[in-house]
C-alpha cells in the first residue's frame, strides 16, 4: 500500500493548463451551486467543506450552499448527488466512507462510487487522532493498551458510524494490540465528540480538524494521530505507530465529485476553482491549522486515488466483521 505521503507527491505532478484552457470557453455557473455534505454541522467533513467552499464560491462568482444530508455513513447524500441533474450545480463533498469504505460494509449500496460519479479534485487528507476524555486514566498510548487489556469490553469508544474510518480505526487498533473494547455508533462525527468532551464516551477516533480546537481548549486529550507520520499542526503528538502499533496507519480525504455526465468543459472549471482555492495562502493555512494536508487534484488522479482506496479498505472491513444490510 502506497504511504500518504508518496500519495501526495504523485498528486502534485499533475498539471492543469489544459483544463484551464477548456474552462474558461463556458459561462457556468450562472446560479449558485449545491455542494452536499454526507454528515452534519460540526464534523470534521463540515468544517473543510465550509473552508473551501468559500473560496470557490468567490472565485466562481458563484455561492457554494451547503446542504447537510446525513444518513446511512454518507450513502444517503451521495446517492441523492449520484442522481442530480449532471450539469454542475449539484456536487458532493465526497469521503473515504461515501467512496471507499461503504461499498464494502453495505451489503447493497444505493450508488456506484465510480461510475455514477465525474470526480473534480482530492481536496485534503485528513489524519484522525485518538482523543480521550481530560479524565481518562491513561496518558498515553501504552497506558492505553495495558489498561483494556486489564478490563476487557469495560470501556467504549465513539464513532461518527458504523463504518467509517474512526470505527474501522478503534477495529484496526483493537485487532493489533489484542484489546477488547465496545463500540458506540453516532450519526455523525459532531455529536460523537460532543459526547466524549461530556465523559459519556471515553474515547473517540476522530478526524484531526474538528478535534483541534476542543484539544486545544483542554476539553480532549490527545493520544496520537493514526498516520504514518506526525501530523504539521501538533509536531509533538506521537503516531500510534510509534507509540507501541508499528505499521498502524489510517486517514480519511475529502474530495468534490459530480454526477456522471456532467459535461466535461464544467467539470475542468470546478477543478480548477477548486486547485485555484487550495492555492490560496489564507486557505491554506486555514485547513493546515485544522489538522488537514492540502492536496488539489486533476479528476484523473482522484479517479486513480478512488480505485486504490477501494483495493485498500475492502480487506480491512471484512477483517473488522463489520456488514450492514441496508
Amino acid at each position: 500500500m502506497a504511504t500518504r505521503r508518496t500519495l501526495l507527491a504523485a498528486f502534485a505532478l499533475g498539471t492543469l493548463a489544459a483544463m484551464g484552457t477548456a474552462a474558461a470557453q463556458i459561462a457556468f455557473p450562472l446560479r449558485p451551486v449545491t455542494l452536499i455534505v454526507p454528515f452534519p454541522a460540526g464534523g470534521s467533513t463540515d468544517l473543510v467543506a465550509r473552508a473551501v467552499a468559500t473560496k470557490i464560491g468567490d472565485i466562481l462568482g458563484q455561492p457554494l450552499v451547503i446542504v447537510n444530508l446525513e444518513g446511512s455513513g454518507g450513502n444517503v447524500a451521495a446517492a441523492t448527488a449520484a442522481r442530480a441533474e449532471p450539469d454542475g450545480y449539484t456536487l458532493l463533498m465526497g469521503t473515504a466512507a461515501t467512496h471507499a469504505i461503504n461499498p464494502a460494509l453495505y451489503r447493497s449500496m444505493p450508488y456506484d462510487p465510480v461510475a455514477d460519479f465525474a470526480p473534480i479534485s482530492l481536496l485534503v487528507a485528513v489524519p484522525n487522532v485518538l482523543v480521550v476524555h481530560p479524565d481518562f486514566p491513561a496518558g498515553d498510548v501504552a497506558q492505553l493498551i495495558a489498561l483494556l487489556k486489564a478490563n476487557p469490553g469495560k470501556y467504549s469508544y465513539a464513532s461518527a458510524g458504523v463504518g467509517t474510518p474512526g470505527h474501522l480505526s478503534g477495529e484496526l487498533f483493537k485487532s493489533m494490540a489484542g484489546v477488547d473494547m465496545v463500540h458506540v455508533p453516532y450519526k455523525g462525527g459532531g455529536p460523537a465528540l460532543v459526547d466524549v468532551m461530556e465523559g459519556y464516551v471515553p474515547m473517540m477516533f476522530d478526524n484531526l480538524p474538528s478535534s483541534t480546537e476542543p484539544i486545544r481548549a483542554s476539553k480532549l486529550r490527545s493520544l496520537a494521530v493514526t498516520t504514518a507520520q506526525r501530523a504539521a499542526s501538533m509536531p509533538d503528538l506521537p503516531t500510534v505507530a510509534e507509540s507501541g502499533l508499528p505499521g498502524f496507519e489510517t486517514y480519511s480525504w475529502n474530495a468534490l465529485f459530480a454526477p456522471t455526465g456532467t459535461p466535461s468543459a464544467v467539470i475542468a472549471r470546478l477543478n480548477e476553482a477548486a486547485v485555484a482555492a487550495l492555492a490560496d495562502p489564507e486557505l491554506k493555512a486555514k485547513l493546515e491549522g485544522l489538522g488537514a494536508t492540502v492536496v488539489g487534484s486533476t479528476p484523473e488522479q482522484l479517479a486513480a486515488h478512488v480505485r486504490a482506496e477501494l483495493a485498500k479498505w475492502a480487506p480491512v472491513v471484512a477483517a473488522s466483521g463489520a456488514q450492514i444490510e441496508q
